[in-house]
């Protein structure tokens, strides 16, 4: 047990506080002899994806008591990118994500807490969860709540999912589909609760917690109804006490080569695009400069091509049909020879060790998970970007993009919010050959780096995913598909190039050079720098603060 530990030590007047107010809460004389570990459950009635986190929390406290601890249960915030999409509440889903790592560090510090378990599932939770793990440094394990089935088959997707009816709405605007199909869709795309079905930020984080060895094996994609996802609850508790006893806290797991390990399973399995921006954060606060993770990232897209091909980049398969292809363990022994098999993990034992002793309980697919000779695609799933529009970096999807419009040049059309283009593409105004540029939606201007997911969508469901493009400086949810760059650094609000794009200008994106290009000449550039002007929005709460604070996406979002 750590030396700092508070239980069984009495010997002060203040120890023996601490006393009476754990026995005050219930905690019982034994109780208190035991290691007290923290279960941060993200639960809440909102959030389909945590909806299910009471019963899995009752399976870490069984572990926890199977294996010598005692359970403390608290709550943690979670925001739903989905529910929020559309209206002010996208503003602060990703600022909800700093927000969840501060309330963890200080509750697990404010009661000297031996072990944490920390519960989550969806976008901006999990990487909240990995940053206070890192901040942390005691004994930590991420346990997920799971992905949802797939659902009904629609259109020419074999399978729905939770954004099919975003898709359905340009397919209606299309006159493709009638509003009676979109209402059917409502109720049988989502069949039970769980993280949202495709590689979208939820899983993809999952699975980053997963490669970077801090939860179970094989625990990652584990489907929320599936009876496993509760036995691996149980070990999970069982397993965060056995950790405490052997004194391997988070930092022993979370280390640079673990870290690196994970960005080459997520350009494996063409994870999304948020990523990029929670990994920043998530070194940040293990002391790694952000520069070094997009340099790994830009290197690793050229080392590791996309082997492991789900929804989005598949309209067949989803991540419940990669967990039973074998999951996270199985792509890493595909691509082992690019690991760093020594790192230890939370079963007490090296990745190397985990990967080999896995057994999948199904049969493998190898129409979802490839050999390295034979990928999906050679690019890999992610794709650092720069060039005159995005000097800083940007980021793309290639796992997500159609072979033919990877490399595209267009003409922009300009907005300058997210509302502003959905009204736009709701009204058909987007045509064949536009670049849509959407921007001030990026940290400091949404403020909190609105996701675009809604207008890509509508496009793809207009037929039109293959023939428009679309940049921003906002980010874009792991659902989308089609030729698209987010997170174009400097944002629009701090005067990048972003800003300066006027309708009609001619722009490449070519995601093979891993180039975005403003055709326009560095003297017009200057000019147009000289005559722009930003205004800022007028914040209050919290909005107010993140915009201050925060820094750029290329420096992973996090507040200075």
């Amino acid at each position: 047990m750590s030396e700092t530990n508070h239980v069984g030590i009495f010997n002060t007047d203040d120890m023996m506080t601490n006393k009476t107010l754990w026995k005050a809460a219930g905690l019982s004389d034994d109780d208190l002899d035991r290691p007290i570990i923290g279960i941060a459950n993200s639960f809440n009635e909102m959030v389909p994806g945590h909806t299910n986190l009471r019963r899995v929390a009752e399976q870490v406290k069984n572990g926890v008591y199977r294996g010598g601890g005692t359970p403390v249960e608290f709550g943690v915030i979670a925001c739903c990118d989905g529910v929020a999409t559309g209206h002010i509440g996208n503003n602060y889903v990703l600022p909800s994500r700093d927000n969840i790592a501060d309330s963890i560090e200080i509750q697990a510090r404010a009661h000297k807490l031996d072990g944490l378990v920390l519960l989550g599932s969806c976008d901006k939770i999990v990487p909240g969860m990995l940053m206070a793990a890192a901040r942390l440094d005691i004994p930590c394990i991420f346990v997920a709540g799971g992905c949802t089935p797939g659902g009904a088959p629609f259109a020419h997707k074999t399978k729905s999912d939770s954004t099919t009816i975003t898709e359905a709405l340009g397919l209606w605007q299309t006159g493709k589909c009638t509003k009676e199909d979109i209402q059917n869709l409502i109720t049988v795309s989502c069949p039970t609760c769980g993280s949202c079905q495709f590689m979208g930020t939820a899983n993809t984080m999952c699975c980053q917690a997963e490669a970077l060895g801090l939860s179970l094996t094989g625990s990652a994609l584990i489907p929320a109804p599936y009876n496993e996802r509760y036995r691996d609850a149980l070990r999970s508790g069982e397993k965060i006490v056995e950790l405490v006893k052997r004194g391997i806290t988070s930092r022993k797991i979370m280390t640079k080569e673990a870290l690196v390990n994970s960005i080459k399973v997520l350009m494996a399995v063409g994870g999304s695009t948020n990523a990029v921006i929670h990994t920043c954060a998530i070194a940040y606060e293990l002391g790694f400069p952000a520069e070094e993770i997009m340099e790994a990232f830009d290197r690793i897209s050229d080392e590791i091509p996309h082997i492991a091909k789900v929804s989005p980049a598949s309209n067949t398969y989803d991540c419940e049909d990669l967990y039973k292809a074998g999951g996270i363990p199985e792509v890493m022994k595909v691509i082992r020879d690019h690991l760093d098999l020594s790192v230890m993990t939370v079963t007490g034992r090296t990745m190397g060790e985990n990967i080999d002793s896995y057994v999948n309980m199904y049969a493998p697919n190898p129409e979802i998970i490839r050999p390295l000779d034979n990928p999906h695609s050679t690019l890999g799933g992610l794709a650092i970007m720069r060039g005159n529009l995005a000097p800083d970096t940007g980021v793309a999807k290639p796992a997500a993009i159609a072979e033919e419009a990877r490399n595209f040049t267009g003409t922009a059309i300009c907005f300058d919010s997210e509302e502003d283009c959905t009204e736009a593409v709701r009204n058909q105004m987007i045509k064949p050959g536009h670049v849509v540029v959407i921007r001030y939606e990026g940290p400091k201007g949404g403020p909190g780096m609105r996701e675009m997911y809604q207008p890509l969508k509508m496009l793809y469901g207009q037929g039109l995913n293959k023939t428009t493009a679309l940049i921003t400086d906002g980010r874009f949810s792991g659902t989308n598909n089609g030729c698209f760059v987010g997170h174009i650094s400097p944002e629009a609000a701090a005067g990048g190039p972003i800003a300066l794009v006027e309708d009609g200008d001619q722009i490449t994106i070519n995601v093979y050079t891993k180039e975005l290009t403003l055709h326009v000449s560095d003297e017009e550039l200057a000019r147009r720098k000289e005559n722009w002007h930003y205004e800022p929005k007028k914040l209050t709460g919290y909005l107010a603060r993140y915009a201050k604070l925060a820094k750029s996406a290329d420096q992973g979002g996090v507040l200075e």
